[in-house]
């Protein structure tokens, strides 16, 4: 029994050999932060930084702020440079934990409407698969990539495959179309070379007009319109619209029958569609970082992505998201969550298929759920959706996107608000606005969880990780620490701290470009691309001098600094 009683003992760093090194714990009161630093602003100089210049490239093509343009070594760290402003102009306690994500469509591919959601506030670009062809895509893919590239950002490229669901065709290549109370639509599945007239909407799916019956009721879009099913002619069937709404280019279709979902015919379409595996492909050759999967049943898709990737290109760290927008997927929940990379939910098909009522639990279970296992959780669909037409908000959506905050989501997601709304970069600023502004309120009320993380670690190694972070978090909210630094090779580590919710922020530091991308999709994490070494003492004194330099950290900043190298846990001020 002594040996199946082992404690974690963390290993002590040796002993700093010069006054500038790093204290270790435990951390004398005089050491403390002074009171009065929580929430300045950082300042290079005396120089007022309240314009915050543009960025300027070093010999090397890292874009840095023209203030510290000249210093060579700030060239040897990357951050994106949004993040650096918010650092630079509000400190550490007022940046934004929730991460934000843009679909990219016909209002925002433009290099110069990128490059304004990147400042704005944008930590992933999805591309939607059901739209554009992939020459459009790839387009997309690699403004994104000379974005970040040439002005400084770390903006992650995420790629939504459109699933084999049943659908609508693309609507003769208009935009859109208005289905007004009382109009008859005809849903056919007939083939046509040529653009059907008005009020005939092609179907993806041969046998539709089989499966459908007079009296069934066709939700477009997740409820946006819906219609009744009123005649069957071959291969057409017409329908009466009830409920008016906008119809957009390959929406999703979905039929009701007695009051619930009719889901026998869906059950024998694959999750992944011939289309897909061809856009998965795509995806890879272009170095995506996520692939979203749609209308996931089970997590066996899930594992053989995974495996199909790791094939096709090997070292690849594509993470792989399930889409959580069926009734299938309810049934097998926690099987796909510890199968994915991270997780999606998808109000808008979820809320066509379960009662109304029972989407704002099941949102809130399967964000706890994700928080528990460890996998990164987005809010989808319909948060901002009447910003599509008008440039603010309701109230109602305010307090949506207030309440996904306050869930402690990791991302929240624009879907036509940013592709093809009128207002893209003023939805963006809503989440941005809001978001800060609930985490604040959570922050002054210290609204510290009662939430039990359970054990996800697989080994002893990983159990030591897991309790370095947990305790980490506790420490950083007790004592009131500025920021807490992480060094990660996988992102693993940083993620563990991400799932703690600590109050400070959490500067993540790797030496991979693509796993800095990844992490910027979680809670709270600030990553940073550093070469780094084994010897921790040499890392952090060459971070501070690095951030130091561009004046986003300070001397007497209390720090907790972790390594996934090391299993080490620090604390310290900035010397």
């Amino acid at each position: 029994m002594a040996t199946a009683a082992r404690s974690l003992h963390l290993p002590t760093p040796p002993k700093p050999s010069n006054p500038s090194s790093p204290r270790l714990l435990p951390v004398p009161s005089q050491f403390r932060p002074r009171p009065q630093r929580r929430g300045r602003r950082l300042a290079a100089s005396s120089s007022d930084l309240t314009s915050f210049p543009d960025p300027a490239p070093t010999p090397n093509g890292v874009y840095v702020p023209l203030a510290a343009a000249h210093a060579t070594a700030v060239a040897a760290i990357d951050v994106d440079a949004a993040t650096e402003a918010e650092l630079r102009e509000n400190g550490f306690r007022s940046t934004r934990r929730t991460k934000l994500i843009c679909t990219v469509g016909p209002s925002t591919c433009g290099a110069t409407e990128l490059e304004s959601l990147a400042v704005g506030g944008m930590n992933v670009a999805r591309v939607n698969m059901c739209h554009g062809d992939r020459e459009w895509h790839r387009g997309v893919i690699r403004a994104v990539r000379r974005l970040n590239d040439e002005k400084g950002f770390a903006v992650a490229v995420m790629m939504d495959t459109e699933g084999s669901e049943i659908h609508m065709g693309d609507l003769g290549g208009a935009p859109s179309a208005k289905a007004e109370d009382g109009e008859v639509w005809t849903f056919s599945v007939r083939s046509s070379d040529t653009s059907l007239p008005d009020r005939i909407i092609h179907v993806n799916y041969d046998g539709f007009a089989e499966d459908v019956k007079a009296g069934d009721e066709l939700f477009v879009d997740g409820g946006m319109a819906r219609f009744e099913v009123i005649e069957k002619l071959g291969p057409d069937v017409k329908c009466r619209c009830t409920d008016p709404g906008l119809l957009l280019p390959r929406a999703n279709l979905t039929v009701w029958r007695d009051g619930s979902v009719v889901r026998e015919r869906n059950a024998m379409l694959p999750t992944i569609s011939s289309k897909d595996w061809i856009d998965i492909d795509f995806g890879i050759a272009e170095g995506v970082d996520f692939i979203a999967v749609s209308f996931v049943k089970s997590a066996e898709v899930i594992n053989h992505l995974k495996s199909y990737i790791a094939a096709r290109s090997r070292g690849s760290d594509i993470g792989v998201i399930a889409k959580i927008e069926s009734i299938d997927a309810l049934k097998n929940l926690e099987e796909i969550i510890r199968a994915s990379d991270g997780v999606m939910v998808a109000r808008g098909d979820l809320g066509a298929q379960i009662p109304l009522e029972q989407v704002p639990s099941i949102q809130q279970k399967i964000v706890r759920t994700c928080r528990q296992l460890n996998k990164p959780v987005i809010v989808a669909s319909q948060l901002l959706e009447s910003m599509i037409e008008y440039p603010t908000p309701t109230r109602a959506e305010v307090a949506d996107v207030s309440e996904a905050v306050r869930q402690r989501a990791d991302a929240l997601m624009l879907s036509g608000e940013s592709a093809m709304g009128r207002y893209p970069e003023k939805a963006l600023s809503v989440l941005r606005s809001v978001s800060l502004r609930i985490e604040k309120w959570w922050r002054e009320e210290k609204r510290h969880e009662a939430l039990e993380l359970q054990d996800v670690s697989s080994s002893f190694s990983d159990k030591i990780s897991e309790e370095i972070c947990n305790s980490a978090a506790k420490m950083a909210n007790s004592l009131g620490v500025d920021a807490v630094f992480v060094y990660t090779t996988d992102g693993h580590m940083a993620s563990l701290l991400s799932r703690c919710r600590p109050d400070c922020p959490i500067f993540a530091f790797t030496s991979s470009t693509s796993v800095r991308r990844r992490l910027n999709l979680q809670w709270g994490l600030i990553p940073f691309r550093l070469s780094d070494s084994d010897d921790m003492e040499n890392n952090l004194n060459r971070t501070f001098s690095l951030l130091k330099a561009r004046s986003m950290v300070q001397s007497g900043d209390l720090v907790i600094a972790l390594s996934d190298m090391l299993q080490s846990i620090q604390v310290m001020n900035v010397p």
